[in-house]
């Protein structure tokens, strides 16, 4: 089977971030905080897109990373070019870059510009089962976020005013400055995380003609561990300490489809590496 590799929205890139700094000199839009970047925890989200909701399953919701995470000391922690084939990797990309404390700044100034944390009527299109975008920002008062349903569905709709239009069409902007452009510099390392997220779900046989799946036994904690809802049929368990190299040891074995086997049982199990302000699979689920 030939691998393509996709670059997606989804592959923010350093250089796209720096560019976007660049920019945010000549923007003379809103009021900025002021907010000093060397003041910041590493591990402060100081800007954070990512979706929410949508047509998926219980585990593929609460294991969905952010598009894109910013730190207080700098890193930038997006998921990264994806191989594009079926079944996929057991694991996401994930890729770390860093810029300096100014750029960090900077980002939380254009995002606060843009309106994030600012209250605007951005209608209700006609969209069904659409995600919702979701903009987080540190500021001197503390985090403040703004959600936009179907912000890319939706487009310029009929639906909305001509008003509503424009607050969408504000937010694209600032969503495409941050996730859409061209990788042009900076170099990107493979995020290691100090901790997993796994959802798991009762193992269900995938289309015949990809034919047998090898089971892999399941090295952490036993599945189907914490439940995220009596109708969901998903829990979730923590990895950490030494279970997180072993259990990306056998991650390494297996892929997207492949049958996990704990407690006598097998089950399907969306792996997700936690990210520098999470530590538990439950409440990423619930945030």
């Amino acid at each position: 089977m030939v691998m393509t590799i996709a670059r997606t929205v989804r592959a923010t890139t350093a250089a796209a971030l720096l560019a976007l700094a660049a920019a945010c000199a000549q923007n003379s839009g809103g009021t900025a905080p002021e907010t000093a970047a060397d003041q910041f925890d590493a591990n402060d989200v100081a800007l954070r897109v990512e979706y929410t909701g949508g047509f998926l399953t219980p585990a593929m919701l609460a294991g969905r990373l952010p598009i894109v995470t910013v730190y207080g000391d700098g890193r930038v922690i997006s998921q990264g070019p994806q191989i594009a084939i079926y079944p996929g990797p057991a694991l996401p990309n994930v890729e770390v870059r860093r810029v300096d404390a100014a750029t960090v700044t900077q980002l939380i100034d254009k995002a606060v510009a843009a309106g994030v944390g600012k209250t605007a009527d951005f209608g209700q299109p006609g969209i069904a089962d659409a995600p919702t975008t979701r903009f987080t920002v540190l500021t001197d008062g503390g985090h403040v976020t703004t959600e936009v349903y179907a912000l890319s569905e939706a487009g310029e709709s009929t639906d909305l005013t001509e008003q509503q239009n424009a607050a969408r069409t504000k937010f694209r902007d600032l969503f495409t400055e941050l996730t859409g452009m061209p990788e042009k510099s900076g170099t990107a390392k493979s995020y290691e995380p100090t901790a997993l997220a796994a959802y798991a779900s009762p193992w269900v046989a995938p289309d015949a003609a990809l034919g047998e799946q090898p089971e892999v036994s399941w090295p952490g904690p036993e599945l189907p561990g914490a439940s995220l809802g009596e109708q969901l049929g998903t829990g979730c368990v923590t990895v950490t300490g030494d279970g997180v190299q072993k259990v990306l040891a056998a991650a390494a074995k297996a892929n997207s489809a492949t049958p996990w086997t704990s407690a006598g049982k097998r089950w399907s199990v969306i792996l997700r590496p936690l990210l520098p302000d999470e530590s538990d699979c439950v409440k990423v689920t619930t945030r």
